[in-house]
């Protein structure tokens, strides 16, 4: 902006005021950074804007001003021109969440009156992005009554009159401050009973979904979305294995809306995908005896729930309604379809995670899960675990992954679906896929692992018994037996060969390409000196493997 527009901005008409912003407006529409534009420019246009933002008779010209404001706001650069608290005060005002208290420490009757809707949500723009790049924005809008104001709006939300617009710019900046400002957490939790107004919205949106007979809108997914970031952001820190009874009891609501979230239905198939997202994200801040809401009962007189494997009634397992479960498994399967080395850890581990909890609060889940992750082997064993494209093959080809956390809660969830037995584990992934985990968790000598599961018989498939005795545990897969190397060879030869094969590895180790090992009786691999101390141990008892595989 040159010096002539300046002049026309100070001391111009209202009309020439808002031609001169319309046409930078215009022409920096698509700009985010502004190097001609020093920061006594940027001040001059404050103070002219406070001028006019200020005053009534100017009103024409404030969604013009705050246009500007907010197209200055995207560069970092001389923002402290737009962070001072007479023109945030000023924004918080304009964007209609100024709140009048009657006397110190007590909140007045609400937001001022509402104005002009285009106003507010640009005053509500520009308050996001000077949020988004200011610490002292952010400060600031903690300490003004910004975040009061968002509160007692609302409350009033059930207004039809009040534009989607105003209600995802509010929720967008109580992200925010939610976000960069971790102390204003616990006074919108407790002081504000934030949690309560936030539920309210989310069941607000699903019950105007269901009252249409309609598919949730986009507007309403996007503002969904952010609810569900700033609860994740209040409940982040809650100790989940210690809540009093007003948390739990506010989980518990809150995982129930989280269950008709996952199954609703959406307008288009990316914003359901980007709600089931947010959704896991926050499944897994939540207790895990809250995760029952997950499962809705089968009402008396409804068609027999499905045995597990039946194809006619998915939803329905052990006289429970599992279709938010049956979503995650959809979610977690097209994640793992989608997956990219640039993006795989921000898309998988929340997912995974999730499973890993729920499977473990819930045996009913886990069981349904196991079934449909792990079904029970038959002709599949003739391949390795990793080959294929069902959920099994894909979390195997995770245990291999060079990105250790994926790695891990991939195989955890598989570990708990095996209730942590190290026999069933390897009978489904193969000893190599879960050595890994059995290393990590001192298992490598059999045995299960911490978990509190009940007990099960054996249950193998016909197919699966036919093959057992031919399949290479290491692998996980039924091979053809082969010829015996050694056939033939006198003692003599079988000797000379060993010696030859210790003698390679004592120089692959000297060389430094490999580390032997051997399992220590804490079931973790130990590194050894010399090759030849294998050899030492190997009549020690082995730890019974239970290769049950039932629920």
């Amino acid at each position: 902006m040159d010096e002539d527009s300046l002049i026309r901005l100070e001391q111009g008409s209202e009309e020439e005021v808002s031609k001169v912003l319309t046409q930078f407006n215009a022409k920096n529409a698509q700009v985010f950074n502004f190097p001609d534009i020093d920061k006594e420019t940027k001040q001059q246009i404050v103070k002219v804007a406070l001028a006019h933002l200020n005053d009534p008779t100017y009103q024409e010209a404030y969604v013009p001003f705050l246009e500007t404001l907010r197209i200055l706001s995207r560069d970092k650069a001389g923002l402290e021109a737009l962070t001072t608290d007479e023109l945030l005060k000023t924004m918080v005002k304009l964007a209609g969440l100024e709140c009048f208290s009657h006397e110190e420490g007590e909140q007045g009757n609400g937001p001022s009156q509402q104005g002009n809707p285009q106003v507010v949500i640009e005053a509500q723009k520009c308050l996001c992005n000077l949020i988004f790049n200011s610490s002292s924005a952010q400060r600031i809008c903690c300490n003004n009554g910004c975040v009061e104001g968002i509160v007692q709006r609302l409350k009033t939300y059930k207004d039809p009159e009040l534009q989607h617009e105003i209600k995802f710019f509010d929720m967008r900046m109580l992200f925010l401050l939610t976000a960069l400002c971790a102390d204003i957490r616990p006074k919108l939790r407790t002081e504000l009973h934030g949690l309560t107004y936030l539920i309210e919205v989310l069941d607000l949106c699903l019950k105007d979904s269901a009252e249409q007979g309609l598919p949730m809108s986009d507007a309403d997914v996007d503002l969904c979305c952010e609810v569900l970031k700033i609860l994740f952001n209040l409940t982040v820190s809650m100790d989940r294995f210690n809540i009093d009874e007003e948390e739990e009891a506010h989980c518990l609501r809150l995982v129930s809306l989280l269950h008709d979230l996952l199954v609703c239905k959406t307008v288009t198939p990316e914003k359901g995908e980007e709600l089931v997202s947010h959704t896991v994200n926050l499944l897994t801040n939540m207790p895990r005896a809250s995760y029952e809401e997950l499962l809705t009962p089968i009402n008396e007189g409804s068609s027999a729930a499905a045995s597990g494997g039946a194809e006619d009634n998915k939803l329905e397992y052990d006289g429970n309604n599992v279709d938010a479960v049956v979503s995650l498994l959809q979610f977690l399967d097209r994640r793992l379809e989608r997956q990219s080395h640039k993006n795989i850890k921000e898309s998988l581990t929340p997912i995974l995670h999730c499973m890993c909890e729920i499977c473990r609060a819930k045996p009913v889940i886990r069981k349904f899960c196991r079934l449909k992750v792990l079904p029970y082997l038959k002709d599949e064993v003739k391949h390795l675990p990793g080959e294929g494209d069902t959920l099994r093959n894909k979390l195997c080809r995770l245990l291999t992954s060079p990105i250790t956390e994926i790695k891990e809660l991939a195989a955890d969830f598989l570990f708990v679906l095996c209730k942590e037995k190290v026999g069933r584990m390897v009978k489904y992934t193969g000893y190599g896929n879960a050595a890994g985990l059995l290393a990590n968790r001192g298992l490598m000598l059999g045995g299960r692992g911490s978990g509190e599961y009940s007990e099960s018989s054996d249950s193998d498939t016909e197919e699966y018994s036919r093959l057992r005795d031919q399949v290479n545990p290491v692998t996980g897969r039924w091979e053809m037996p082969r010829p015996n190397p050694m056939e033939g060879m006198t003692e003599e030869q079988k000797e000379y060969e060993a010696v030859k094969l210790a003698n390679l590895m004592e120089k692959l180790t000297r060389d430094g390409v490999i580390q032997p090992s051997r399992i220590g009786e804490d079931g973790r691999p130990q590194p050894i000196e010399h090759v030849l101390e294998l050899t030492a141990g190997l009549e020690a008892a082995q730890g019974h493997n239970d290769d049950s595989d039932s629920d």
